[in-house]
């Protein structure tokens, strides 16, 4: 027979509560490098030069005696 180690329901608990908080810990590094990642994305396209977006045309239409404003960008 083999010799099994039976944890008591405080240290299993705790043993469980660790997990949970390294799970956790994992997450939040994964979130934080994808964070630099995007950071790091934004400012190499901030080096480029951005081609200026042509200016916003409005319509107004009559609608049974209000009017409304539609916007279209191209």
């Amino acid at each position: 027979m083999t010799n099994r180690v039976s944890y008591s329901p405080q240290d299993f608990e705790k043993k469980c509560k660790q997990a949970e908080r390294d799970h956790e810990a994992q997450k939040l590094e994964l979130l934080l490098e994808r964070v630099r990642r995007q950071i790091a994305q934004r400012d190499n396209s901030m080096d480029k030069v951005d081609v200026p977006k042509p200016p916003v045309m409005a319509i107004r239409q009559r609608v049974s005696g209000s009017s409304r404003v539609s916007l279209f960008e191209r």
